[in-house]
């Protein structure tokens, strides 16, 4: 039998919701090693919808979980139903929506707040010591609401390469201990079976993106 995974998405769409390919390696990822995925959005709305033509706010309102079963084929729950007893690890892809509708990050950084039934989720599947997997901008969310871990968001220091680097420096602020990893590359805070890996934080090929998140999946599966 399988492994049973958890996969919170955040929106639909990288600038208001989740990152679409890193969602799609992650589902590669899970049923080419013969894993469960079930899908899981918080029933909210969101924060803006951007326009991902002009990378600009709309007027329009979205909902979340709707937003997230495009990307899911309908096949999707709320969050608020995940029992964390019947499944064996959790993965969070990131996208702009990790920060804007599964925390506030976008606005507040270190001093966010994450969405309570995403807070709740997270401590739930760390106090039954089942594995956790982050990619992109989703490890903010540990930074928050596990104290002292360890993670990657790729590296520290900003260039065109990594745009946006200062988001460890804030981590740090925080008590966690960033390391630095390439984009196809993970990190593991084995006390925490904590897995994460930058993604997007990165420009870099598709494919070493796909190839990192392959990593983080594979790791989430060992340790489940």
């Amino acid at each position: 039998m399988g492994k049973k995974v958890a996969v919170i998405l955040s929106g639909c769409g990288v600038y208001d919701g989740s990152e679409i390919h890193e969602c799609s390696a992650v589902l590669v990822h899970l049923s080419r090693a013969c894993a469960q995925a079930e899908l899981y959005a918080p029933n909210i709305e969101q924060k803006h919808v951007v326009d991902h033509v002009k990378g600009q706010p709309t007027e329009d309102k979205r909902n979340v979980l709707v937003e997230s079963a495009r990307i899911a084929r309908g096949n999707i729950k709320d969050l608020a139903d995940l029992n964390v007893n019947k499944l064996d690890a959790l993965i969070i892809p990131g996208g702009f929506g990790v920060a804007k509708n599964l925390s506030t990050w976008a606005v507040d950084g270190k001093d966010c707040t994450v969405t309570k039934t995403v807070e709740n989720t997270i401590k739930a599947f760390h106090t039954a010591k089942k594995p956790i997997g982050l990619c992109c901008i989703a490890p903010v969310l540990a930074a928050k609401t596990i104290p002292g871990c360890e993670l990657t968001v790729g590296h520290d220091t900003e260039c065109e390469k990594w745009p946006y680097a200062k988001t460890a420096d804030a981590m740090k602020e925080l008590g966690c201990k960033h390391v630095n990893k390439h984009v196809d590359e993970i990190h593991v805070d084995s006390k925490n079976k904590l897995v994460t890996t930058s993604a997007f934080m990165c420009n870099a090929p598709i494919h070493e993106i796909f190839d990192g998140i392959g990593n983080m999946v594979k790791e989430v599966l060992k340790l489940a």
